[in-house]
């Protein structure tokens, strides 16, 4: 909306219409930024539990390549929601570097989830998360 000023100089709304176009696609650049957020949040949670998971188990999934790459892929999501949230204007690039995290985490997992859970739940988030943070890096 813009203030106006009439006649008698006193201020009167007047609405300024960007178009059904520029709504819609703002409504799903919305619906875009919420879902890469939301994935994120869920992958960076998902990577905490698994580094204490992992460590229980021992063995190679205990090796600190590995631990340290659920590492940054929690942190690295959990800066990319924040980024996202406050609409900064360096998101793209952070979100590009998240996706590049996030899918390294993601097949690091899926090498230990031929019979555990927790890892292909990691994996399987982790994916999600580098596909819309991919998304997200692509956007303009």
């Amino acid at each position: 909306m813009q203030t106006q000023t009439n006649d008698s100089s006193t201020p009167t709304m007047k609405t300024v219409s960007t178009g059904a176009a520029a709504k819609v696609k703002s409504e799903n650049t919305s619906a875009v930024f919420q879902t890469c957020i939301q994935n994120c949040l869920e992958s960076s949670q998902l990577c905490i539990q698994t580094i204490d998971h992992c460590l229980t188990k021992g063995g190679q999934h205990a090796e600190s390549k590995h631990i340290k790459l659920l590492q940054d892929c929690a942190e690295l999501c959990q800066l990319s929601a924040h980024f996202m949230l406050r609409n900064s204007d360096f998101h793209s690039s952070i979100c590009q570097t998240c996706a590049d995290v996030c899918t390294a985490c993601a097949d690091n997992c899926e090498t230990m989830a031929v019979s555990d859970a927790e890892m292909k739940a990691c994996a399987e988030a982790c994916k999600k998360s580098a596909l819309s943070c991919q998304d997200m890096a692509t956007m303009q």
